[in-house]
């Protein structure tokens, strides 16, 4: 198992960082809102590491009213980290939109969607802008709009690279059917279309396994969001909940978290989990989940004792996608 991955025409760190728990804290740590220095600390604990991937969207915010906050941390935690400039080139940020909020709308509600042109358009320029970059590395586009075809929504994602702000495109929450539209007319990694999709899968939902079936076959990048569980069901791993991995985690004198990660990265070759993080020491353990080995055996006895596949109430209020 490699320590790198291809993400299109990136090669990343195998683990990438979720940023979102730095702005959408909860009644536990939601004083990190109050503290930037700690939130950007944070990002610069995982790139002094070796992290190569910062994953962000627009709409990751404390409020309605200020979309862009996860952007603007991202962004200035980028700019003052000391890494070389050598270093730098090789990290990739990566931003999703076309959900939409207004006043009043609560993220862990239902909030809107919008991908036509224009929007999509002045989406991209205010990432760009929030995140001080002339061209955002990777954008995904974060929700379908059910108002209009997926065709006319895909196409519009698709000119965002002529708009100039967007350099690769990748979806976000979509079933195999859809991707497979996606890359007839789009294209593949290597036809300059779809390099990533972020899903939502982990030993605890396993819904999107057909998915990554899609993407081992043309070599796109599946970046599994909330894959340790997500909310305060991450924390199920350690006691067994899920099954076996703690068992085997402390077999092998790791954490289970970590033990999750490789989970992830020994079954699946394009997957790059990007596991959100409050603290340091949660993204620090979970990148040490990459020079873990898993024997097929392990693995198949890992998955017979996960929860059985199936539809699966996401309790968005109380569960929010990230561990401390």
């Amino acid at each position: 198992m490699t320590s790198t991955r291809k993400l299109g025409p990136f090669e990343v760190t195998a683990v990438g960082l979720g940023c979102m728990p730095l702005s959408m804290a909860t009644e536990r740590n939601k004083w990190i809102l109050d503290d930037p220095d700690y939130a950007i600390g944070v990002i610069h604990a995982a790139l002094d590491a070796g992290v190569q991937l910062l994953d962000t969207a627009d709409i990751y915010a404390p409020a309605w009213n200020a979309m862009g906050h996860n952007e603007r941390v991202v962004g200035e935690a980028f700019r003052t980290w000391g890494g070389s400039a050598e270093a730098k080139a090789k990290v990739v940020i990566a931003t999703k939109g076309g959900i939409t909020r207004a006043k009043g709308d609560d993220w862990w509600g239902v909030p809107g969607r919008n991908a036509s042109k224009h929007y999509l358009y002045r989406a991209v320029e205010a990432s760009a802008a929030k995140m001080g970059l002339s061209k955002i590395p990777l954008w995904q586009h974060h929700r379908l709009d059910t108002s209009i075809t997926f065709e006319e929504q895909f196409e519009n994602v698709l000119t965002l690279k002529e708009h100039g702000y967007v350099e690769t495109i990748g979806l976000s929450n979509v079933n195999a059917e859809q991707l497979r539209r996606a890359i007839k007319i789009g294209g593949t990694p290597e036809q300059g279309g779809v390099i990533s999709v972020q899903n939502e899968f982990s030993p605890r939902y396993r819904l999107s396994a057909d998915v990554i079936d899609i993407c081992t076959e043309y070599g796109i990048a599946f970046l599994p969001w909330s894959p340790l569980g997500g909310g305060s069901n991450f924390e199920k791993i350690a006691t067994g909940e899920f099954g076996a991995f703690d068992r085997i985690a402390a077999a092998k004198g790791v954490s289970a978290y970590a033990l999750t990660v490789a989970w992830h990265l020994n079954q699946f070759p394009t997957a790059i989990p990007i596991p959100g993080a409050s603290k340091a020491a949660s993204i620090l353990d979970s990148l040490s989940g990459a020079s873990i080995e898993l024997s097929e055996q392990e693995i198949a006895e890992l998955n017979a004792t996960c929860p059985a596949d199936g539809p699966i109430q996401y309790e968005l209020v109380d569960q929010p996608p990230f561990r401390d």
